[in-house]
């Protein structure tokens, strides 16, 4: 248990008292992390801290579940600075639920594009449909109604029961995690079951009888700006004197580190395939990188098959669209990432010669473009950048 207790020390007069930070096993009869002093000091302290700290931003500006599932579901894997402008844009655009279940799919995925992770627009868009359809339009103010729904899982259930309808329900993302972490001075793996098992108990029994939802906003706030994976600010930290890693000097060491990430070198190519004035894209299918969001034919190749790229360009285009191209120009080099993968796209023009039949299966989604119109159309990052390298090719 963390807690303190209190000690008789030299000091003026004839005693002074102070209260120490402790820890301890849980007695069975506890069954509780933190005491119930400790409980109160750090609620205290964290609610000081959070009335002087929090940020001014556009999904705090009202208590709303809609604004706080699309921001909850936008900073998954996301930075708040680049949130804030999409966010602004995202509900100009779909003000409501309601607004929102009747865009089309496509739609969403233009507004979201350069976020990635796009299955979150798509899970999104889903559920906003689904509470039109079994809610009315209106957000379900019941935890186990709000997990139901696509694409949101515990903890954005708990953020958004919490901090909309003030629902006395733990939160635990990257930020509490850590944060959590080392208030328990936690050195085991906090991503496997037993680390998450604790880490939930330690955001439950933290939860203050009313206020839920600003309590749990200024939890992650702390995480977010002060209790920060590397270089903590510790001397600015509401909670540094009720911190055990703190005191034993081991903010560095918790939360334990992530093995490491053994990333893959991957050679592909996006091949830019022209006919008169317009460019061909196609849809990329379920289970494909990007699935839902419109490409440029791209493919992996053999980077040490030196004199057979113009047959792997040839062979890729006519394997993912069913059409035969003539190679020409090399746009451009791109470098990005992908997950695991550290990925090396040369981009390639091609001319149009024929479409192939297929026979048996029927064909991918295609769609021919004028420049101008690929600004309309949802794309990748990459694919994106490609568009800047067509308008210099064909000369827009």
């Amino acid at each position: 248990m963390i807690g303190f207790r209190r000690e008789v020390v030299d000091g003026p007069g004839r005693h002074a008292q102070q209260w120490r930070l402790t820890m301890a096993p849980a007695s069975d009869s506890a069954r509780t992390l933190f005491s119930a002093y400790w409980r109160q000091q750090f609620r205290r302290r964290l609610r000081a801290w959070y009335r002087r700290a929090a940020r001014e931003l556009p999904w705090r500006t009202k208590r709303d579940a809609y604004r706080v599932w699309v921001s909850e579901i936008m900073l998954q894997q996301t930075q708040v600075v680049t949130v804030e402008a999409y966010f602004k844009r995202f509900l100009t655009a779909f003000p409501t639920v309601k607004a929102l279940a009747a865009a089309d799919e496509q739609q969403v995925l233009r507004l979201w594009e350069g976020l990635g992770y796009y299955r979150r627009a798509r899970q999104l868009h889903a559920a906003a449909r689904e509470i039109a359809e079994r809610h009315g339009g209106r957000f379900p103010r019941d935890l186990e109604a709000i997990r139901s729904l696509p694409g949101i899982g515990r903890y954005t259930a708990g953020a958004i029961a919490s901090i909309a309808f003030d629902t006395s329900a733990p939160i635990l993302e990257a930020n509490t995690i850590r944060l959590l972490a080392r208030l328990l001075a936690y050195r085991d793996d906090v991503t496997k079951a037993a680390g998450q098992t604790m880490l939930w108990t330690a955001a439950e029994e933290l939860l203050p009888r009313r206020d839920v939802g600003i309590f749990n906003q200024a939890l992650m706030e702390l995480g977010s700006l002060v209790c920060t994976p590397r270089e903590p600010k510790c001397d600015e930290c509401p909670a540094r004197a009720l911190c055990p890693t703190f005191a034993q000097g081991l903010v560095e060491a918790i939360p334990a580190p992530k093995a490491k990430t053994n990333y893959e070198a991957v050679d592909e190519a996006a091949v830019v395939v022209r006919r008169g004035d317009k460019v061909l894209l196609r849809l990329c299918e379920p289970g494909e990188r990007w699935a839902g969001l419109w490409d440029f034919p791209r493919f992996v190749i053999d980077k040490n098959a030196k004199g057979r790229l113009a047959e792997q360009l040839v062979a890729g285009v006519l394997q993912q669209a069913g059409i035969e191209v003539e190679p020409a120009d090399r746009l451009a080099t791109i470098k990005h990432g992908v997950t695991r993968y550290r990925i090396t796209l040369q981009c390639h023009a091609a001319h149009f010669v024929r479409a192939v039949p297929r026979r048996g299966k029927s064909g991918p989604q295609l769609r021919w473009l004028q420049v101008h119109e690929l600004a309309n159309v949802p794309l990748n990052t990459t694919g994106r950048k490609i568009c800047q390298f067509v308008g210099k090719w064909m000369g827009k």
